[in-house]
């Protein structure tokens, strides 16, 4: 049996992790039906434990019509047969345990789905009911209420706002089947701590937040309008503060109460925020009675520039240590643009329209890519705090900009009238074979197509190859355990276009300056470079790992 060394139960375990996110759909199917399942999830934990990390995050496999990927949830409490079922779940549980992997699940408290109970209820109760009061119901505006009662517009295109058969208007931050709930109804409160124990009594260690900044909302009438400013792309914070749905101030009762139901447990179980907001707002979800953990968005949108990446390195270790905590650490996840791409391409680049154009204009730099993503890897695995690991970076996958039209899944593509593709190319299922019907996915095909040349970045292929993505994030992950415990942090001396750093005693230098830098005198032993070095010269888009204690 492959052994994770983890913390086990150390209630300080996540500070310094490494957590690895599975997209469910996506990662491996058992079944054969070309869509991943828990059991697939299961039968291939043992390469996560290899890899190194601590814990994985499982994005939602609950009960869904699947509207938006399982992010619609119509009931909480049971896993969708396309998943799998309940059992399947407790045995993915006793699985990663055995393997000293924690186990994190997302929870979705911002909205449901258009076929949840509750919702059928509302439709089914006339206006001013308590059933209509569990979600967002509104009169429109205008003599005949036919307008919407604001201009608020969707992350998914389009506005907030759909209306019903009587007249009124129900709001939705995304799709009109994801119907946003009221969290300002005690019925609510109680029904989400409720959902919250159901999974920690099945013995899960914790939650990723979805939508954690835009569960309370300004409903006093009259509502005000935005005038379009929050429409901004998923996980970007909204101008200002002030917002009508967007990082209140009264979503910190909600999480505070959470955090209350984790420390119930013993040990302690933990939660990271979702909350796409300003870097200055990043620390208040994160006080010592709120959030463990929030993801660090202004980190994974940073572009491949030195001075943008000491300044977000250097406000989110100052904030995340106000409050007594530390940042995580995220290239890429299941919403954006897969980082290996993005860093392919020019500075500025807008990657919805190269997305549309099927990732042809402008055309991607692959291996600069490969060096960056390399290098970035080392960057991030060395920096104090928790670092989220998205499926399939450790294997370098690219972006799947040319998915045909016909394939795509994402609502937002029907939702924007074809204008953005959505998130799909960051979707395809992994490949873990060089052949077979899905590159060893499944026994089936896959729900996304996989393109040409996809088993080439399998788990087989690279394995054993020292110069391979998943060899480096092993080698990096190993050696990086070696150096926890030593929370400290300081910038060191650097040229124009280079990061020097040491967290503890690790030292960590990256060149994002274009050209070769000289690297300094040093009594530290090289311990692991992204690319080719002599260790006299650093390479452009390159990062060394050195040992400034040998031991």
């Amino acid at each position: 049996m492959t052994q994770s060394t983890s913390r086990g139960d150390d209630a300080d375990w996540w500070r310094e992790s490494v957590v690895y996110q599975i997209y469910v759909p996506s990662f491996a199917d058992a079944d054969g039906d070309g869509m991943g399942d828990l059991k697939g999830v299961t039968d291939r934990l043992g390469h996560v434990a290899e890899l190194g990390a601590d814990a994985v995050w499982l994005t939602p496999f609950y009960r869904s019509p699947w509207a938006d990927g399982g992010y619609d949830v119509s009931d909480y409490r049971d896993v969708d047969p396309r998943h799998g079922t309940l059992d399947d779940f407790r045995e993915l549980l006793e699985r990663a345990h055995a393997l000293g992997l924690k186990v994190i699940v997302d929870i979705v408290p911002n909205h449901c789905s258009s076929e949840h109970p509750w919702f059928a209820e509302a439709l089914a109760s006339p206006p001013g009911s308590p059933a209509r009061d569990r979600f967002v119901f509104m009169d429109g505006r205008g003599p005949d209420g036919g307008e919407p009662p604001s201009d608020w517009q969707s992350k998914f295109g389009g506005g907030v706002w759909t209306r019903v058969p009587d007249g009124q208007w129900y709001m939705h931050i995304f799709a009109a089947e994801q119907p946003d709930l009221n969290w300002e109804n005690p019925e609510v409160v109680a029904e989400f701590e409720s959902i919250l124990r159901f999974w920690l009594d099945l013995g899960v260690d914790g939650f990723r937040i979805d939508v954690a900044h835009g569960m309370r909302k300004d409903l006093t009438p009259p509502l005000r309008d935005t005038n379009g400013s929050d429409s901004a792309p998923l996980n970007a914070p909204p101008e200002g503060h002030d917002h009508p749905f967007w990082d209140r101030d009264e979503v910190h009762d909600i999480h505070r109460a959470w955090r209350k139901i984790l420390d119930e447990y013993a040990p302690p179980r933990i939660a990271v925020a979702e909350a796409g907001v300003s870097q200055a707002r990043l620390p208040l979800y994160t006080r010592p009675d709120e959030l463990h953990q929030a993801f660090n968005f202004p980190y994974l949108r940073c572009p491949w520039d030195a001075g943008a990446y000491r300044e977000v390195i250097g406000s989110s270790l100052e904030g995340a240590r106000s409050v007594g905590s530390l940042p995580t650490w995220v290239l890429s996840n299941h919403d954006v643009v897969r980082h290996l791409s993005r860093h392919a391409l020019p500075a500025g680049t807008d990657t919805t329209a190269w997305l549309m154009s099927d990732g042809r204009e402008p055309a991607a730099d692959e291996e600069t890519g490969r060096r960056r993503a390399r290098a970035a890897a080392l960057l991030t695995l060395a920096l104090p705090g928790t670092a989220y690991l998205y499926q399939g970076e450790e294997l370098g996958l690219p972006e799947v900009a040319d998915l045909p039209r016909e394939a795509l899944r994402d609502p937002m593509w029907e939702r924007t009238g074809n204008a953005r593709k959505g998130r799909d190319g960051c979707r395809v299922p992994l490949p873990w074979e060089r052949s077979g019907p899905s590159c060893g996915f499944g026994p089936g095909g896959s729900w996304l197509p996989q393109p040409d040349g996809w088993g080439e970045y399998s788990v087989e292929a690279q394995t054993g190859r020292p110069d391979s993505f998943l060899e480096l994030y092993r080698t990096a992950l190993k050696t990086r355990r070696s150096f926890t415990g030593d929370e400290s942090f300081a910038w060191l001396p650097a040229r124009d276009g280079e990061l020097a750093f040491r967290k503890g005693a690790l030292e960590c230098r990256v060149n994002l300056s274009g050209v070769p830098l000289p690297l300094p005198p040093s009594a530290a032993e090289p311990l692991l470079a992204s690319g080719a070095c002599d260790w006299r010269t650093l390479p452009p888009d390159t990062a060394v790992w050195l040992d400034a204690q040998p031991r």
